[in-house]
């Protein structure tokens, strides 16, 4: 599906500095148990003694300004049936990354990651498969090389202050630090503004990327940057909180649980296309939300007698469900 988007040029606007797919990479808890559901569960202990049993899954999504957060790629984070040591988002993103190169072998992507990823062997697979990265840069992933940044921060001149609609945003870089062979650059975005309180807020933002940084484009690049949550807000969120039932155990079969884990990301990815694409006016003028429009196809599949005569015709005619009217 989204190779198809992609072939029709869908996505080419969205793209950072014209050139790069944003494609941001998280996990997420899928189902919990309190006992053991399969062999392949996680396990949360504390004190030796296990609290429950779970089940998480690493996730790819394209991510767009303009909200959309479409998955391409899954990878299931789950032991083995003789493991040694537990199985962990890290270690899916080398196998998910695989696949993506596998899958989009020409592609030109930048990944949007968390502090997790700032590590020497994710930069070195990275440049191997020509990706850019935009990473969270945290003191504690890189102690050595922070406190480099921050000695190199107060010599560079490289410093530019935009206000806009109250708020003060700092934006300094520097260029070319290496670590262990590989090199990168490293933003930082100081926020300030008044809030309703009027008391001062003050966030700060700091990325490592391999984007080279410069007065042109900085500001594209902290504006991708922050782009990343969308993964939690538009994807995770919702999928758990607006109807799809991402953290529901329909089955206890594995495979159905993986199934319906991929099922649901063909139905988020077909809303979003439907809620911001050519039916958007429609939806709201009709349904008034995308949710009103799934409830609709739920209670027709509910209600909908179907008798053999409309069965045999489905291998002859497309088959329709047609909405009957809008909700009240």
């Amino acid at each position: 599906m989204i190779n198809r988007l992609l072939r029709m040029k869908c996505l080419i606007s969205f793209r950072l500095l014209n050139k790069y797919y944003m494609i941001a990479v998280d996990g997420t808890g899928h189902v919990t148990y309190k006992e053991r559901h399969c062999p392949y569960c996680l396990t949360k202990e504390k004190d030796g003694k296990i609290m429950y049993y779970y089940h998480n899954v690493l996730e790819a999504k394209l991510i767009t300004d303009n909200g959309l957060a479409l998955s391409v790629g899954t990878e299931f984070i789950e032991n083995t049936i003789k493991y040694t040591k537990q199985d962990c988002e890290l270690k899916a993103f080398y196998r998910l990354a695989k696949k993506l190169k596998k899958e989009f072998p020409q592609l030109k992507i930048c990944l949007l990651l968390d502090s997790l990823y700032a590590a020497d062997p994710v930069f070195k697979m990275l440049d191997s498969y020509n990706w850019k990265y935009i990473i969270t840069f945290k003191e504690g992933s890189m102690p050595k090389t922070y406190e480099e940044y921050l000695s190199l921060d107060k010599l560079q001149k490289n410093r530019i202050e935009i206000a806009e609609d109250g708020v003060i945003q700092t934006y300094s870089w520097v260029n070319d630090i290496s670590y262990r062979g590989p090199v990168f650059d490293i933003l930082q975005c100081s926020e300030s503004k008044v809030n309703s309180k009027g008391e001062t807020e003050n966030t700060r933002f700091l990325w490592i990327t391999n984007l080279n940084i410069c007065k042109n484009n900085f500001f594209k690049i902290a504006k991708g940057a922050r782009l990343r949550w969308k993964i939690e807000n538009e994807g995770f969120n919702t999928q758990k909180n607006r109807g799809y039932n991402l953290e529901h155990s329909f089955s206890s079969n594995e495979m159905a649980m993986k199934n319906f884990y991929l099922i649901l990301q063909i139905a988020h990815t077909i809303g979003q296309l439907m809620e911001k694409g050519l039916l958007k006016d429609k939806i709201e003028k009709v349904f008034g939300s995308i949710t009103n429009v799934f409830f609709n196809l739920l209670e027709e599949l509910r209600t909908r007698f179907f008798c053999q005569y409309d069965l045999e015709r489905c291998t002859l005619v497309p088959f329709q469900i047609r909405f009957s009217c809008a909700p009240p």
